[in-house]
């Protein structure tokens, strides 16, 4: 068996995909209270906002930290197609959860489902992106940990969409988000505990792309997101806006103010 450093570059990749993952948290917590207290297309504009946030946070935590994944005496690529594609399932499955609790009238079976279906889907990015991976070997799994890892999956997405549904103002947000952060990247290292490689030669490594030459894509599409993120928030509904009463989960609901 090859042996594996989860990160190789000491501190650096854990520290800032741990900081991603946190990022991508608080910025879809507030999203997601402006979408409740929000009618109409600004409440789908807010949750898809909310959803591309969280999906984009876990995905590009979960690349940073492979960044960090390596295997003595192995160059390891990665498939640019499944990579990216790993990218749309886990927004496409956090939007679920998202509009699941953002427009359900039965908040508990809801949020169950959702975080349910969340989880799954994170999942799936985490293994998509494992399968995307272009190395002279064979990967291995070992099936308990695989488990664990998807329980793991599924009660840090419940929590989310928890936290999204009840967490209000900046304080409570800014306290919650780093808590998701673990979760996440309790998910990723649990999942990345359970991979075994056994080096092969004859494996052909055609069609994969160094890790380092999705660095300049990434920090750019991270860049965009930060600044774009940052307008929302500053045309984001004053509270002197939010004095009618909204419609929450097609019904009348009290305000809920997310505070500035």
């Amino acid at each position: 068996m090859g042996e594996i450093h989860h990160a190789d570059h000491g501190w650096v990749t854990p520290a800032v995909s741990y900081f991603v993952a946190c990022l991508g948290a608080f910025v879809a917590l507030r999203a997601t209270r402006w979408a409740l207290v929000s009618p109409g297309r600004t409440r789908v504009y807010w949750l898809l906002f909310a959803s591309t946030s969280l999906g984009a946070g876990i995905w590009s935590m979960h690349f940073i930290a492979m960044l960090g994944f390596s295997v003595t005496g192995l160059d390891i690529g990665y498939r640019p197609a499944l990579t990216v594609v790993s990218l749309l399932v886990a927004i496409l499955f956090v939007g679920l959860g998202m509009f699941a609790v953002g427009y359900s009238r039965h908040r508990v079976p809801a949020l169950l489902a959702a975080g349910l279906t969340t989880g799954l889907g994170v999942a799936a990015m985490h293994y998509l992106g494992m399968a995307a991976m272009v190395l002279p070997g064979h990967v291995g799994y070992d099936h308990v940990m695989v488990g664990l890892s998807v329980g793991i999956a599924v009660f840090a997405a419940t929590a989310a969409l928890w936290a999204a549904l009840n967490i209000r103002g900046t304080l409570a947000v800014t306290a919650a988000a780093p808590v998701m952060g673990v979760a996440v990247c309790a998910m990723h290292y649990t999942g990345m505990a359970a991979v075994s490689v056994r080096p092969d030669s004859s494996q052909s490594t055609q069609g994969g792309v160094m890790a380092l030459q999705f660095i300049f894509p990434l920090v750019v599409g991270l860049g965009c997101y930060v600044f774009f993120g940052s307008l929302a928030f500053a045309v984001s509904p004053s509270r002197s806006a939010l004095n009618a009463q909204p419609v929450l989960a097609g019904r009348a609901a009290p305000l809920a103010r997310p505070g500035r």
